[in-house]
């Protein structure tokens, strides 16, 4: 009976943390947005580092995509800019590296840049990686189904056709990305909650197979 107990107990730890395991990845994304944009357009970018690792993020690196145009970048502190070109003198890669401590666990950090779209409709994936202090490395250049995603950017005349210069639209704008913002903040927020309520039942559960495996013991 305790040779059960004890198994029952080891699969169900074992269970649970690649549960959590799954979950921390499946919901901590590097992200590129907007998710659509004009042709030929002037586009301000953001990419979206969370920390998904009990350890700090240092350093991450971004490709920029074939038909892409990167212009320049908004400086943010903490934090130095490292560019790659290529024969042509285009710029490749892009790599935020940390001068600090870098994000530390529940921290996530955006970084602001302008590139100019292609002029043709088509899609742009933007290849990030994101390297953690103990020299690990997550690669986010999957698919849309995989675990590690990269981020697509739809060159679209749909968007071309929201695109203005006027007063109006730039406030709309402004105002969508507000909204955009304060959705993302929601979802994070829910995102800690689950994380937090997942972890309760956890416990409650380690603690209810403890209390069986003593009360066993106790009898045998």
């Amino acid at each position: 009976m305790k040779k059960a107990v004890l198994r029952v107990s080891r699969l169900t730890i074992f269970a649970m943390t690649a549960f959590l395991l799954f979950s921390g990845i499946a919901s901590a994304h590097v992200t590129v947005k907007p998710n659509i944009s004009a042709p030929g357009s002037w586009e301000t970018y953001t990419i979206k580092i969370p920390v998904e690792k009990e350890i700090p993020t240092t350093k991450v690196t971004l490709k920029v995509p074939e038909g892409a145009e990167f212009v320049s970048y908004q400086p943010a502190s903490g934090w130095k800019v490292i560019t790659e070109k290529d024969a042509s003198g285009k710029v490749r890669t892009v790599t935020w590296e940390a001068t600090g401590e870098g994000l530390l666990p529940g921290e996530f950090q955006q970084f602001y840049f302008m590139a100019k779209n292609p002029e043709q409709e088509g899609t742009l994936a933007w290849d990030a990686y994101q390297y953690y202090k103990d020299g690990s490395v997550v690669e986010w250049t999957g698919d849309e189904s995989s675990q590690t995603p990269h981020s697509v950017t739809e060159i679209s005349q749909s968007a071309a056709a929201s695109d203005s210069h006027s007063s109006h639209h730039g406030q709309q704008a402004v105002t969508e990305t507000k909204k955009e913002s304060d959705k993302e903040e929601t979802e994070n927020k829910k995102t800690e909650a689950n994380g937090v309520q997942t972890a309760t039942l956890i416990v409650s559960i380690l603690a209810l197979i403890l209390s069986v495996a003593a009360f066993l013991k106790k009898r045998k």
